[in-house]
């Protein structure tokens, strides 16, 4: 094989030993290598830097394993060309498998230039995408703490939830609280609703009267502490995600005009994909670094199974959000699309269907910085009228009517 670079090493990083492999190409022609095990704690990672350096080593690969590879990464980015792979793309051959034939492995490989690089933004994006991730975890946990608060006031047999919309309203919250405070009185509690709900006080004194123990008290008071302290960490995390965001006015504002696409969206695309979409050459490489995109899997002439691959799990959630947000919009493109695949291949297909037309969107409106266009709810209609009008026909047909068309010239 063609050797692409004379200096390089291989990683094979682990929890608490980092084997190396470094390869280069003698005076003679000879391709030499040197192995050693270093340990992961900063020192020996910084004499694992001074160890590449001893042997000019100039572009260094290492496996994507879980969060290992991060210090690893940090350490050795600003002195080396560093190459992270998916574990996928160097599968050792079976039977020989130990830690430093695996670096000896990714070193060859690497030397020959047969590694792809996975896409790995600077420091302050990855600082970002912490954050917008953090974020996502912490609204899911807050979820969760709702769900048991509700979970608790139903064993009560308080049924607040049957009237108010919303049990963590304004209204909610204040006879939440009062029962907490121990208020015993239904029709007292039931006075502390705002807005419209004062008109369902009769309908909440009955589902207010249930039977609270110190127990349930106790319980509610636990859940309810957790839930506000989950909400007053995803706001400082908000506040840290929008002074962060500054740079990206622009691009956050371009991005909020597509449909079912929010802030919250919006900044974690920015997070997850950058600004600039120079490390994508096209959109259908980004749909398939997010794992947007049908699979490839065809053979002897039979196309195989087209299920999605794994990719950034991430975005595909993002996106994937705003698809099912942009499905319940009213006359715009992408409802259509959801009406017209989902009828034919069901509402989850379609909803990967629609989170790769957003994906694609937002690939050209970051590239171009343009603004979103929308196709319009007759978009598919526009495709093919004469098939459309034949459809209708035929329906109506079907049920006894005698149709005649006529033309709409000013049309």
């Amino acid at each position: 094989m063609r050797i692409l670079h004379e200096y390089c090493a291989g990683l094979d990083v682990h929890k608490e030993t980092v084997a190396a492999c470094a390869l280069w190409i003698g005076e003679a022609g000879e391709c030499r290598e040197e192995v050693a095990t270093f340990g992961t704690m900063t020192r020996d990672l910084v004499a694992l830097s001074d160890w590449l350096v001893a042997r000019k080593v100039t572009h260094v690969a290492m496996e994507a394993t879980g969060v290992f590879w991060k210090p690893v990464f940090n350490v050795l980015e600003g002195r080396f060309e560093v190459v992270l792979v998916n574990a996928r793309h160097i599968k050792q051959v079976p039977g020989r498998k130990t830690d430093v034939k695996d670096c000896q492995w990714i070193a060859e490989l690497l030397q020959a230039g047969l590694l792809k690089a996975s896409f790995i933004p600077d420091r302050a994006q990855r600082d970002l995408r912490d954050l917008t991730r953090q974020r996502a975890q912490l609204t899911g946990e807050q979820t969760r703490a709702a769900n048991r608060v509700q979970k608790v006031l139903e064993d009560a047999n308080i049924k607040l939830a049957s009237v108010a919309s919303d049990v963590l309203g304004v209204s909610g919250r204040r006879m939440i609280e009062a029962i907490l405070a121990g208020q015993t009185d239904p029709q007292q509690t039931a006075d502390l609703a705002l807005g419209r709900l004062k008109n369902k006080r009769e309908a909440l004194s009955a589902a207010l009267e249930g039977h609270v123990t110190n127990h349930h008290r106790f319980l509610l008071r636990e859940h309810w502490d957790h839930l506000q302290y989950l909400e007053k960490a995803i706001g400082r995390i908000d506040e840290r995600i929008e002074e962060l965001m500054r740079p990206f006015v622009r691009e956050i504002q371009l991005l909020d005009e597509i449909p079912g696409v929010d802030v919250v969206v919006a900044h974690a695309m920015i997070a997850e994909i950058g600004a600039d979409m120079r490390p994508f050459p096209s959109a259908a490489q980004l749909a398939s670094w997010a794992g947007l995109c049908p699979g490839n899997n065809e053979s002897a002439g039979k196309r195989k199974s087209g299920r999605i691959r794994k990719g950034s799990r991430w975005l595909r959630r993002c996106v994937s959000q705003a698809a099912w947000a942009a499905s319940h919009t009213k006359e715009t493109y992408l409802s259509a699309q959801f009406r017209q695949i989902a009828r034919r291949r069901g509402k989850k297909r379609a909803i990967i269907a629609i989170a790769h037309s957003i994906l694609v969107s937002v690939y050209y409106m970051l590239r171009d910085k343009v603004s979103y266009k929308d196709l319009g709810a007759n978009h598919f209609d526009r495709l093919n009228p004469e098939r459309l009008k034949r459809y209708h026909l035929k329906r109506l047909r079907a049920l006894g009517c005698q149709v005649t068309i006529v033309e709409d010239v000013a049309a």
